[in-house]
């Protein structure tokens, strides 16, 4: 079983238990494939708030299916989005979302990784905010999850070099242990226009735990491997949708069994940590934890 030590990397975990760590799969898609409506600032986090029972449950289902990891549902809990919410803003919605993570996990010896997403749309190339207010909401996103009580901050989706310097420089400043999950185009650049081994570089003067790869189209993760040189800590969690992007009616494009086939083409690049993105499920998590299973005891 999987033990935590509190002044423990805990990426070196993987190294320890000889396999990556399991993260969750999707939240916010799974949610609305059970029939929850999107808000349209905070997206899917508002069911911290109308379907609290429900996202306990998803967590539970996640951690039952095999995950190390769950990541709370604070996607878009940050003071941007929050911004037009006359009710319920960014702290109320963090300290629901983490309570929630935390109930699921109760005494089990699972993660809780705090989502800090970029401060705009995550497929936005052009920034709209100053560099100040970039600044002040991702401070005071990471300083609430970080309050209420998650083991790490998993910066997801990032994909604007002067965002990933913001948080990267605030965590390293403030000794806050965090992942930084970058998202990049089929042309192997972020959407801020830098080539993704240009921002591997960058990363790897910071004191990240890991970098990830998230939401990105299996086939664009094809290309990059053939072309980029893994991190030490590195992790990845694709796409499993139907590669459309959106954010209202994501379904599932990649059957759990075919996912994790797809997954275990990365095991020999050493990842610290793998999972699915968006239109996954807890049976892409289970699917991932048998494969895992089968490679150790085979």
């Amino acid at each position: 079983m999987l033990k935590l030590k509190s002044d423990v990397n805990i990426f070196s975990l993987s190294k320890r238990i000889n396999r990556p760590l399991i993260l969750d799969g999707a939240m916010g898609s799974l949610l609305q494939q059970k029939g929850v409506k999107p808000d349209k600032h905070l997206w899917m986090s508002i069911a911290n708030i109308t379907h609290p029972e429900l996202v306990m449950q998803i967590h539970k289902d996640y951690i039952n299916a095999g995950a190390d990891i769950i990541t709370t549902n604070t996607f878009n809990t940050n003071p941007t989005d929050t911004k037009g919410v006359k009710q319920n803003g960014s702290k109320e919605l963090v300290k629901r979302a983490v309570k929630l993570a935390k109930k699921a996990a109760g005494n089990l010896p699972v993660l809780i990784a705090g989502s800090n997403a970029p401060a705009e749309d995550c497929y936005q190339s052009e920034r709209t905010i100053s560099k100040r207010e970039l600044e002040k909401n991702h401070k005071k996103h990471i300083d609430l999850l970080i309050e209420y009580g998650v083991n790490f901050i998993m910066n997801e989706t990032h994909s604007h070099l002067d965002e990933i310097k913001i948080i990267s420089k605030y965590c390293d400043k403030n000794d806050i242990p965090y992942v930084m999950s970058l998202f990049f185009t089929d042309e192997l650049r972020l959407l801020s226009g830098e080539k993704l081994s240009q921002i591997l570089k960058f990363m790897s003067d910071t004191n990240a735990m890991a970098i990830g790869f998230n939401c990105i189209l299996p086939s664009t993760m094809e290309k990059a491997k053939k072309e980029i040189t893994f991190p030490d800590n590195w992790g990845l969690y694709l796409n499993c949708g139907d590669g459309s992007f959106a954010d209202t009616d994501i379904q599932c494009g990649i059957p759990p069994r075919n996912y994790s086939n797809l997954i275990k083409e990365y095991l020999d690049f050493s990842p610290s940590y793998i999972g699915s993105c968006c239109g996954s499920s807890p049976e892409h998590i289970k699917e991932i934890k048998k494969m895992m299973d089968g490679k150790i005891n085979g």
